[in-house]
């Protein structure tokens, strides 16, 4: 094989690692607006957002095929090795979590019927808040992986405990509430459930955060020298 053929085999393989990349990145783009207008749809009761709603979720949905493709043709054309090969691995499982995240964003929205019947509740606010926690995670995520920066990585996967600090303070209040008194008993399984996906969406930037530094590092997160620091 002369240099000339040689050059372009290695110029189409890095265009094809970097468009694997592009996708992920529109895919998260389209997870984050969904988490975005779900919360919302939830706490303004709007049901309106619904089809567009079903629109987005099946964008990701094809984003997550397509990807899964060009992994395979990736593995089966140019076997990948050392740094594309953690490239291409951990595309997959970054975009398994933002298929999951889709999912779970969409169920946010469709609770939002369960809700139109009752007065707001006041812990809603409090929710809000860790819709909007959650929403930055994802964010410096996304950003982690178009850079590939492990240090952004680190930081996104210890916002962990932020998370689930604020999703603990939701449910106490909650239950506080359907406690004292009989009224939001209903109307708070609902806000329980979205607390709770708002809780394991955080997990799957958590996910992504350690499939971002390996990609970098080949390095599993928690064994990383940085952490000891």
């Amino acid at each position: 094989m002369n240099q000339t053929q040689n050059s372009h085999i290695v110029s189409a393989y890095g265009a094809e690692l970097e468009q694997l990349v592009d996708d992920l990145l529109r895919m998260g783009g389209l997870v984050e607006t969904q988490l975005s207008v779900t919360l919302q749809a939830f706490i303004r009761r709007d049901l309106s957002v619904l089809p567009e709603v079903r629109e987005r979720e099946a964008k990701v949905n094809q984003l997550n095929d397509d990807i899964d493709k060009r992994v395979i043709r990736l593995f089966a054309l140019r076997q990948p090795v050392a740094t594309d090969l953690r490239v291409t691995i951990s595309s997959m499982k970054i975009a398994s979590d933002l298929e999951r995240m889709g999912d779970l964003a969409k169920n946010i929205a469709f609770r939002a019927e369960d809700m139109k019947d009752f007065p707001p509740m006041s812990v809603l606010g409090q929710l809000e808040r860790l819709g909007a926690i959650v929403a930055k995670q994802l964010h410096d995520g996304l950003e982690s992986l178009a850079r590939q920066d492990a240090a952004t990585a680190i930081r996104v996967w210890r916002t962990d405990d932020e998370v689930d600090e604020h999703y603990n303070a939701v449910t106490r209040e909650v239950l506080m509430s359907m406690t004292q008194s009989p009224q939001y008993v209903e109307p708070g399984v609902p806000v329980l459930f979205v607390s709770k996906n708002l809780e394991r969406l955080g997990d799957h930037v958590t996910n992504i955060a350690e499939s971002v530094h390996f990609m970098a590092t080949g390095e599993p997160l928690e064994d990383s020298d940085a952490l000891k620091a």
